[in-house]
């Protein structure tokens, strides 16, 4: 989330809110232990300003950025959905 909102500002998209509602598949041992095999995020970001499509294309770059995901040994993905906010005149996608 810090790295696209910092590509957002950079851009000039203006993000008034940012949700994710995070989806993990873990697995687990018989010895009880488990790891994470995957994860999926599904960030869903209002904007008031700047093009809805570059918003949408910033989650890739926020991705290579990630320390988070370049840090975990397991697949991260996003799946993201870019709506205005009420009133805003930007281009829908």
């Amino acid at each position: 989330m810090l790295a696209y909102l910092h590509l957002c500002a950079v851009r000039g998209i203006i993000v008034n809110d940012y949700r994710d509602e995070a989806e993990g598949v873990m697995v687990e041992s018989t010895d009880g232990t488990g790891r994470f095999e995957s994860a999926v995020l599904h960030p869903l970001v209002t904007i008031s300003g700047g093009d809805p499509n570059v918003a949408r294309d910033l989650h890739d770059e926020a991705h290579r950025m990630c320390f988070i995901a370049n840090s975990v040994n397991f697949a991260v993905r996003h799946e993201a959905t870019i709506t205005a906010a009420p009133g805003d005149n930007s281009r829908q996608p």
